[in-house]
């Protein structure tokens, strides 16, 4: 399963770059090493590298839970490479706002699927919009999740000061919802079909 590949190569890669300050260095979004040495693969491998265990396993737990309902939708429509080049797309389109807004800052660092995460999770929800998310071990729909999790990415992005790249956040998901209305159109029709059939699950 392709959702499972993507998991451990991340934690692998993670668990590397845990101990190695400079493995980290090389792999990490640093915006001066992608404007001045065309490091470009950067924009790239920065999700495969986490700041800890907490952050790495919060990002995997999500994407195995998501990540196979949604790769078999791609799988159907698109062959099964479609869920990859999508999750690396993702990875990439949610940190282009912070990479071209911290440019020629040598100050800043960002790393983690986050982004690609959560566009994933968004895609999800177009397909099942009233399917329980477990938040804090507390059962919420996924709609209504997507309510508040858009709507805290987008003040928490505001505000700053936190170390989260809220923005990636805020992109991935949208990127994801693009990405499967572009892909299938249908999916729209369906998750508005659902949103009005509300069955808990």
């Amino acid at each position: 399963m392709l959702t499972l590949a993507l998991i451990a190569i991340t934690v692998l890669v993670s668990w590397l770059a845990f101990d190695r300050p400079r493995l980290l260095e090389r792999l990490i979004l640093w915006p001066p090493a992608i404007d001045r040495k065309k490091q470009y693969d950067r924009l790239v491998t920065h999700g495969f590298i986490h700041a800890d265990w907490q952050h790495l396993l919060f990002n995997m737990i999500t994407l195995f839970f998501f990540g196979r309902i949604t790769e078999g939708l791609f799988t159907q429509l698109i062959g099964p490479l479609g869920f990859v080049l999508f999750y690396l797309s993702a990875i990439v389109i949610s940190i282009l706002p912070t990479y071209l807004r911290h440019r020629h800052d040598p100050n800043y660092r960002s790393l983690g699927a986050s982004g690609a995460v959560s566009a994933v999770l968004f895609a999800y929800i177009l397909l099942q919009p009233w399917n329980l998310i477990f938040v804090f071990f507390l059962p919420v729909p996924a709609i209504v999740y997507a309510v508040f999790y858009v709507g805290y990415s987008f003040w928490m992005d505001r505000q700053g000061g936190d170390n989260i790249n809220h923005s990636a956040h805020l992109l991935g998901a949208i990127y994801g919802v693009l990405f499967m209305l572009l892909m299938e159109p249908r999916v729209g029709s369906h998750f508005l079909r659902e949103l009005l059939n509300p069955s808990f699950g």
